[in-house]
């Protein structure tokens, strides 16, 4: 089956790079955005969207997933997931190491990229690890959007808490480091202290708020010393979001996820360990605080981390069940649910969704709706709301903990480069993403 060159969207309420909405026509040829006008006029042959009713936004870049292959593909696999994303109005996504093998070698990479080419219907980048012995790797590791470096919560080859290797990896180098910031030593020790209590609830005081603010603490320092890019992960505590109000350099930027943003502790005694995540879910104010950070600017963007596991490893008893949720098909619509009660603006959604990453990972021609940008969008429904329903999620893992919840903003349509990648409940198989290229980052403060 040949794909469409040419789409044209009409009727669609089009947000625009200023934040405005004007209802129009959009033309795509050659996988770009050609133009966007009240209405548009074509002799060519091209197929035609009735975007009437529908919100055309700029597609979803979700810069931090865990995509299970290679070596999990029972969690989910790269073609499994990248039909959540379209699903989810998700167009290109940045996956981080923690495969089998690791990816912490340029062999690795390279095979990762091999195998999204082959099976992914959006478009992807891989970010390489580090190991605390593999420099070289890490200085020419290409293509990749960033080193990522687990400071704790982790086992295995991937984790990098002592200091002095930690210094080592920032000095060396310009890559963007991307960091997961939880501090072991202080993991270890309550691991110790609550060794023998098996509520999931638990989760949240051992691996607590202490022990992100340290680790991103350190990071920052180390960061400041070497003037090294940084990115934060999926920032879960309002004392980092203080700490970075007080002291943020323009080179650093931060993220946080729709759970940290949505869950706290009580999600625990409604479902259990399907609230575990690391870092994990802090306190209604916490929520609170980061809320607010992100309103502010303090915090960046937003990223999923969807990390899916079987039901069956989570029903384990705690602490043997493996930390982690997915997100990606439900992200943009809770965001834009939040929009819809007042919470935020869909301008701003899109921003923190689309613009601001792609802007920090140097994204070119990404994340806006305007002429000479790639044809990444989503059409979505913004009058309609619909509950997150197991039966109908794509991602292998087969739950979500927003289950129940009833949001709107579903998307009716994912394009990506020009090519319907979903439409109305059904995914297009046949399309295919392409690997993402990295640019370098300039703050607004730089610009």
């Amino acid at each position: 089956m040949s794909l469409p060159t040419s789409l044209l969207i009409r009727h669609a309420r089009i947000i625009l790079p200023n934040g405005e909405f004007m209802v129009g026509d959009l033309l795509t040829s050659d996988h770009s955005i050609v133009e966007v006008a009240p209405s548009i006029s074509t002799t060519t042959s091209v197929t035609e969207i009735d975007a009437t009713g529908l919100t055309l936004l700029p597609g979803v870049i979700d810069p931090q997933v865990h995509f299970r292959e290679p070596g999990l593909e029972y969690k989910e696999d790269l073609f499994t997931a990248s039909c959540a994303c379209a699903k989810g109005g998700v167009t290109s996504f940045l996956e981080m190491p923690n495969t089998r093998p690791l990816t912490a070698n340029q062999k690795a990479l390279d095979e990762k990229l091999q195998l999204a080419a082959s099976k992914c219907l959006v478009n992807y980048g891989f970010f390489i690890g580090a190991t605390g012995d593999n420099t070289e790797e890490l200085l020419r590791g290409n293509p990749t959007p960033g080193i990522k470096i687990f400071m704790g919560s982790m086992r295995g080859g991937l984790l990098v808490d002592d200091e002095e290797v930690l210094d080592s990896i920032f000095s060396q180098g310009d890559r963007l480091i991307a960091v997961h910031a939880e501090d072991q030593a202080r993991i270890n020790q309550r691991r110790q202290e609550f060794a023998n209590i098996h509520e999931p609830a638990i989760h949240s005081q051992i691996q607590d708020n202490q022990a992100a603010l340290l680790a991103t603490k350190l990071a920052l320092n180390l960061s400041k010393k070497y003037q090294r890019r940084l990115h934060i992960l999926h920032m879960s505590t309002g004392d980092e979001a203080e700490l970075l109000r007080k002291d943020k350099p323009s080179w650093v930027t931060a993220e946080v996820t729709p759970q940290h943003l949505f869950l706290n502790t009580d999600a625990y005694a409604k479902i259990g360990t399907l609230a575990q995540m690391n870092p994990p879910l802090r306190t209604q104010h916490d929520n609170q605080v980061l809320w607010q950070a992100l309103l502010d600017g303090v915090i960046d963007f937003i990223a999923t981390d969807h990390a899916p596991h079987t039901l069956e490893e989570k029903a384990q008893e705690y602490p043997k069940t493996p930390s982690g949720m997915p997100g990606v098909e439900t992200s943009l619509t809770l965001m834009l649910t939040a929009a819809m009660k007042g919470k935020c603006t869909v301008a701003q959604v899109v921003n923190w969704m689309s613009a601001a990453p792609a802007k920090a990972y140097g994204l070119k021609n990404k994340g806006v709706i305007a002429p000479g940008y790639d044809a990444d969008l989503v059409l979505v429904d913004l009058n309609t709301y619909r509950p997150v329903l197991r039966q109908e999620l794509l991602t292998k893992c087969g739950w979500s903990p927003f289950e129940g919840w009833e949001l709107t903003g579903w998307s009716v349509y994912t394009i990506v480069r020009g090519e319907i990648a979903y439409a109305k409940g059904q995914v297009n198989t046949e399309v295919r993403g392409r690997a993402l290229e990295f640019g370098s980052y300039s703050s607004s403060q730089d610009s």
